[in-house]
Order: structure tokens, then C-alpha cells, then sequence
């Protein structure tokens, strides 16, 4: 079979289309690469929210693949928002790679404290004085006082504030190469980046004279399927079958957990909300959430086996929060899980209530029997490289 795959044109997306790509022809397919620009890649020195998000990178791609310019799209999946366009699938989720976010900072803004070790390895402990920190994030971020950190994402923008109120976050937008430039240009002293992107760039990225260190995403939690890649298609073309093939259903167990959250949150691009699971002992999951309620940062986490029910767990305890701090915000969280037990999907399993078949729905094929899938939203939490 010859088969388009739609794809972003910066290093990171044709690597992981380039990635699939490869299988496709070992599989015995013909793949070929057509790149894509997106709003995102054209407007790169502005904010997410301020150029249209949710979906500002997708949008065009999901317009090629239903005006059938192309048989199916690679996407980071954290870029897919809650909301799409009917008669696109989600086929297959491949692979995940480290879901955690890097701190890369540049050497002589790293505060190596008294202990002597090494911040790649182990960060000095210092003080989290932002609203709702706790002991347990003491240390997370290494750096000197009053250090500027780059990023675009309302998440990490206030993870930072939570961990280290004393440092700046400033706007840093691009890919992953660019924000590294901007970073040895000076525009920073430090960026925090997704660590599955640098995995995909080993041998092209260059971090020499560096410093690295890894976010635990116990903590510092990412965004919802961070790491992952979707597959998408059409629904019910002859790629879907193809596309089955590559589909890794140890990898999309527990990122459906965080999808389903992700639907019920339903926030905006500047929303702070991330959302990570873990597979534990005893074939368990443990679904761990951060978001935005009343100007602090909320954490829960709850554990259990089912992706959906553990989701719901999640956001009963966020919309109990809500209550608890006596905000709009709890009345705002009620309404945006409504709905999550409901009717049948066009696949036969079971989806939300509010769903509509011909109303922006992505329909995520790679849902299990009875597991609630995505409906209408915008939470278009955080995109891009």
C-alpha cells in the first residue's frame, strides 16, 4: 500500500514520522513524507493562546488528511487537543519515550549548594516558597536566584512559580534546536524542554557544556501524553488496518488515563494542567495530576486499573478541592466532567455523554471496550516541540 504521512517540518516531528515511516516500508507498505506548515511553525515568536490554540499545531494537517491530500498524520500526542474533526481517528499510539520535562541550563547559573554533587545527578535542596509547595519539591530546580527560565507553557510557567517563586519565567517559543540556540544567545539562562524530544534528537541536538537534569514528573508533572505519538487517519480507511499494526497497547494503557482527564479538564492553552501515569506493582496504575484551582497549583493522585475510572477519580478530588477553596473555579470543574458516563461511540464502546458524532470528535480507536473517549473541549493544554 502507498501511504502520505502528513508531518510537521521541524527536526523533531520528520524524526518520528521518519520513525514510523521506516516501519511502514518494513511492514511492506510505501510511505512517503509530505510536510506540513502549521500556524504554530509560522507564527513561532508568539504565545500559543495568542494564535489560536487549541490545535495550532494540527489543524492544517488534520485539513489535509480529510480533504485526502495525504492517508495519515504523526503527532506528538500532547499536541492533539480534546477536540477535532469527525471522521478522524486516532489508529494507533507506537511508542513513548521519557514522559518527563529537562531542565537545560547553562553551567554557571547552576547553584551546586553545599553538598557537592553533581546537578546532573542530584540538585541541591532549596527553598519552594510558592503557594501549595511542599517539602517533597525541595531541590527540583538547581539554579541560582533570580535566573530566567524560558518557556511558552502555562504549566511549567506555574510549576516554577510553585517550586522556585524567585525565579523569572520569560517567554521562549520555537523548536527544540531554536530554544537551545536562544539559550547559548543569552535570551536565557535556562529552558525546560520535554525529554522525549531530546531522546529523539541524540546525535542532531548539540548540548555540550550543558547541564541536564531531569524533572522526576512525580513532581514536576507533564503534560498529558507527553512523550507519546498518535497515528492518525481516517475513519475506516484501509490505513486504519495498516496502522493496527504499530499500535503498542502496553504504552497506550496508562496514557489514556491522562487523556480522559484531559477531557474532563477541558480547559484552555493557558490553563496550568498536567497529568502523568504509571504502570505499578500488581498490573495497577497510578495517575498522578496537577491544575490551576483558585490561583494555586492542586496535586492529587490515585491508583486503581481501570484508565477511565481512575480518571474520574482524579477529578472528583479536583472538583472537591474546588469546593473546598470555596472558588468559581469548583463550579467551573463541575460542569467540565459532566458527562462521562454516556453512549455508545462508533466503535461500540462507551463514551460520553455529551459526545457528538458530527461535532469536533476525535474518536480515539485506541480506547478499550467500555473506557470513555475524547469529547468536545478545548483543552489544548500545551503543543510543540
Amino acid at each position: 500500500m502507498s501511504i502520505r504521512i502528513g508531518t510537521r517540518g521541524s527536526q523533531l516531528a520528520l524524526a518520528q514520522a521518519g520513525a514510523v515511516a521506516d516501519r511502514l516500508r518494513r511492514a511492506g507498505h510505501d510511505a512517503e513524507l509530505v510536510v506540513i506548515e502549521t500556524a504554530g511553525d509560522r507564527q513561532a515568536d508568539r504565545r500559543f493562546a495568542d494564535i489560536g490554540a487549541p490545535g495550532v499545531f494540527v489543524r492544517e494537517i488534520e485539513a489535509a488528511l480529510l480533504a485526502n491530500d495525504i492517508d495519515m498524520a504523526v503527532h506528538s500526542y500532547k499536541d492533539l487537543p480534546s477536540r477535532g474533526p469527525d471522521g478522524l481517528v486516532v489508529a494507533a499510539v507506537p511508542e513513548r519515550r521519557d514522559p518527563a520535562d529537562r531542565l537545560i541550563a547553562r553551567p554557571e547559573f547552576i547553584d551546586r549548594g553545599t553538598s557537592g554533587r553533581s546537578p546532573k545527578t542530584a540538585p541541591p535542596v532549596l527553598p519552594a516558597r510558592g503557594p501549595g509547595a511542599g517539602a517533597e519539591v525541595q531541590g527540583l530546580l538547581p539554579l541560582r536566584p533570580g535566573v530566567r527560565v524560558g518557556t511558552a507553557s502555562a504549566r511549567r510557567r506555574a510549576l516554577l512559580w510553585e517550586v522556585r517563586p524567585d525565579l523569572q519565567a520569560v517567554t521562549l517559543r520555537g523548536n527544540v534546536p531554536t530554544r537551545v540556540d536562544k539559550l547559548r544567545a543569552g535570551e536565557a539562562e535556562a529552558v525546560i524542554l520535554a525529554a522525549a524530544g531530546l531522546e529523539r534528537l541524540q546525535g542532531v541536538l548539540d548540548l555540550d557544556g550543558l547541564v541536564t537534569p531531569r524533572l522526576d514528573p512525580a513532581l514536576f508533572v507533564p503534560a498529558p501524553a507527553q512523550g507519546a505519538i498518535a497515528l492518525q487517519c481516517r475513519r475506516d480507511d484501509p490505513v486504519e488496518k495498516a496502522l493496527a499494526g504499530l499500535h503498542d497497547e502496553a504504552v497506550a494503557f496508562p496514557v489514556r488515563a491522562e487523556r480522559e482527564l484531559l477531557r474532563r479538564v477541558e480547559g484552555g492553552c493557558d490553563l496550568p494542567f498536567g497529568a502523568w501515569c504509571r504502570s505499578i506493582e500488581g498490573g495497577m496504575l497510578e495517575l498522578i495530576a496537577i491544575l490551576e484551582i483558585g490561583g494555586a497549583i492542586v496535586r492529587e493522585s490515585r491508583r486503581g486499573n481501570d484508565p477511565g475510572k481512575l480518571a474520574a477519580r482524579v477529578w472528583d478530588a479536583f472538583v472537591a478541592a474546588g469546593a473546598r477553596r470555596g472558588t468559581a473555579s469548583a463550579a467551573e470543574l463541575s460542569k467540565g466532567g459532566e458527562g462521562s458516563e454516556g453512549g455508545e461511540r462508533g466503535d461500540g464502546s462507551k463514551g460520553s455523554q455529551g459526545e457528538q458524532d458530527g461535532d469536533g470528535v476525535y474518536h480515539e480507536m485506541v480506547a478499550g471496550p467500555g473506557e470513555a473517549g475524547s469529547r468536545n473541549g478545548d483543552a489544548a493544554i500545551e503543543r510543540g516541540d
